[in-house]
C-alpha cells in the first residue's frame, strides 16, 4: 500500500507526537482539532482544518482519533460521518481504554467503515527518543481492507515498537490492573505530598518519581480510566481491601506484642 493519507481528529500533545513520527516516514498528515493549531500545521508540513467536515471530505485512508477518553463519545456522535469522502475509510483509535471506543465506533459507523482499535503504551516522554521495543497493542474489530490496515501498523513496526494483538474485553482487565492501579496510587501518594527526604531508599525515589509522573497526567485521563473501564471499580474496591487487610495486620502483631510484654513483667 505504500505512504498513506492520515487524518487525525484532536491535534493535542498525544496527536502531534504521533504525526511527526508518521510524516517522518513519508506519510501525509491532515488534522483537526478544538483549539487552532494551523501555525504548528504549516512548520510541520501537516494541512490543518478548522473543521472536521472539510476533514472527512479530504481524501483520507485512515482517520485517526486522537481525543481524551472523556471527549471521544461527544467528538463521534457529532461527526458529520455522511460527509465521508470514502466509504472504505480505516477508523483508528488511540485511548487508553479499549471496550469503549470499540462499542461506540460501531455503534456510529456505517458498515463499510473498517475499524481499528489500538493504544501504544507510551507517550511523548517514554517515546521520546524512539519507539523501540515498546509496546504497541491492537484489535481488528472490523477490517476489510487488509492492505490498508497492514500499511497503518507497518509505522509501528518500522519504529520497532512490539506489537500485541488483543481484544479490548482482555486489554481493559489488565489496564484495571496495571495502568489504573499505577495512577491511583501514583495520585494517592500526590494526595499525601510525598516528597524528598535527605535519607531516601531507592524504593522511596520510586515512590516519588510515580508520583511526578503520574500527576503530569490530567485528572481527565485518570477519571477516564475508572469511568470507561468496567474493571476499574473492583481494582480500586480490591486495593482498599489489600490496605484494610494489611493494617489489620499490624494491628494483631501490635496487639500481640503489647501481650508478651505484658506477661514478661
Amino acid at each position: 500500500m505504500g505512504n498513506l493519507k492520515i487524518g487525525v481528529v484532536g491535534f493535542g500533545t498525544f496527536g502531534q507526537f504521533l504525526a511527526k513520527r508518521m510524516i517522518k516516514q513519508g506519510h501525509t498528515l491532515r488534522a483537526t482539532s478544538r483549539s487552532d493549531y494551523s501555525q504548528l500545521s504549516l512548520q510541520l508540513g501537516i494541512q490543518f482544518f478548522s473543521d472536521v467536515t472539510a476533514l472527512l471530505q479530504a481524501d483520507n485512508d485512515v482517520i485517526l482519533i486522537c481525543t481524551s477518553i472523556l471527549s471521544f463519545s461527544q467528538v463521534m456522535e457529532s461527526m458529520p460521518l455522511a460527509r465521508l469522502n470514502r466509504s472504505t475509510t480505516l477508523f483508528v483509535d488511540v485511548l487508553s481504554v479499549k471496550e469503549h471506543p470499540r462499542h461506540l465506533l460501531l455503534s456510529v459507523l456505517a458498515e463499510e467503515s473498517d475499524i481499528l482499535c489500538t493504544h501504544p503504551m507510551f507517550g511523548p516522554v517514554s517515546g521520546k527518543d524512539g519507539w523501540k521495543d515498546l509496546t504497541f497493542m491492537y484489535d481488528k474489530v472490523r477490517i476489510r481492507d487488509e492492505a490498508i490496515c497492514s500499511s497503518f501498523l507497518h509505522i509501528f513496526e518500522t519504529e520497532g515498537c512490539k506489537m500485541l494483538h488483543m481484544s479490548c474485553e482482555e486489554h481493559d482487565k489488565f489496564a484495571a490492573k496495571s495502568q489504573f492501579i499505577t495512577h491511583t496510587i501514583g495520585r494517592t501518594l500526590a494526595e499525601m505530598d510525598i516528597k524528598s527526604t535527605p535519607i531516601d531508599t531507592k524504593g522511596f525515589q520510586t515512590l516519588v518519581q510515580l508520583k511526578d509522573t503520574t500527576i503530569r497526567d490530567s485528572f481527565d485521563l485518570y477519571s477516564g480510566l475508572f469511568l470507561h473501564n468496567r474493571f476499574a471499580r473492583q481494582e480500586l474496591e480490591n486495593l482498599e481491601h489489600a490496605l484494610h487487610k494489611v493494617k489489620e495486620m499490624l494491628v494483631e502483631r501490635t496487639t500481640e506484642e503489647q501481650g508478651i510484654e505484658k506477661a514478661e513483667r
